[in-house]
């Protein structure tokens, strides 16, 4: 099991929005991402800066690197696009992170 952090960017104004939609997350989405073997997914914002701070841990054998193909993840990245900065495909602009430290 690995953590894989990442960060993304909200558009101003739709911090509430981005809170409701995640509350509603579709159910086939959320056992898409089981099924890749992503687990304990969690996103923060921070308000002053709408960056989004995301945080999951992977399998040893995932296939989240599959998961950008599926239909069921190109609708919701279709259906964040308009309160979240996208590339041309409507994929979310992510910047991975890289640990530095880490305690149990």
């Amino acid at each position: 099991m690995r953590r894989h952090a990442f960060k993304m960017k909200l558009k101003p104004g739709f911090e509430n929005e981005y809170q409701k939609r995640h509350d509603a997350l579709w159910p086939e989405l959320a056992q898409a991402l089981s099924a890749a073997g992503v687990s304990d997914y969690s996103i923060f914002l921070d308000e002053e800066t709408l960056t989004l701070f995301a945080i999951q841990k992977l399998s040893d054998e995932n296939t989240a690197a599959r998961l950008p193909g599926t239909a069921i993840v190109r609708k919701w990245w279709s259906y964040m696009a308009d309160i979240m900065e996208t590339n041309p495909d409507h994929s979310p602009v992510c910047q991975e992170l890289r640990e530095v430290f880490h305690l149990d």
